[in-house]
């Protein structure tokens, strides 16, 4: 994983989160601005994809197990496009809060791809 890519797409999905939430607490359904977010979110860990793909094209490989990493990084890019037809589909205040959990989600196991990548 490319550290500074990790390091924005932490903060990117964090802040998502956390503004899906107050939208969410706001009593707020989805919209084009919060499915733009989740957007973004999805946008990110695609870009984390293709940037894997080459490194271990390129002869990388995580420390601890290379296709523990990539089982990780498809099931993260499964949870916010899953969200976002959830919050399609139904169309309440909730369906924010799923959004903000997708968003959470790909946080945290963001941050458990770059434990495997660096091997703690």
């Amino acid at each position: 994983m490319i550290n500074w890519l990790y390091s924005l797409q932490l903060v990117v999905d964090s802040v998502a989160a956390i503004v899906l939430l107050v939208f969410g607490f706001a009593r707020r359904k989805p919209s084009l601005v919060s499915l733009s977010i989740v957007g973004l979110v999805e946008l990110g860990l695609v870009a984390q994809l293709i940037c894997s793909i080459a490194l271990v094209g390129g002869g990388a490989r995580a420390k601890t197990d290379t296709i523990e990493f990539f089982a990780y990084l498809i099931v993260a890019l499964m949870i916010p496009a899953g969200a976002a037809f959830w919050a399609l589909v139904e169309r309440t205040r909730w369906s924010t809060m799923v959004l903000a959990v997708s968003a959470a989600t790909a946080a945290i196991m963001l941050a458990r791809m770059q434990q495997i990548w660096l091997g703690y």
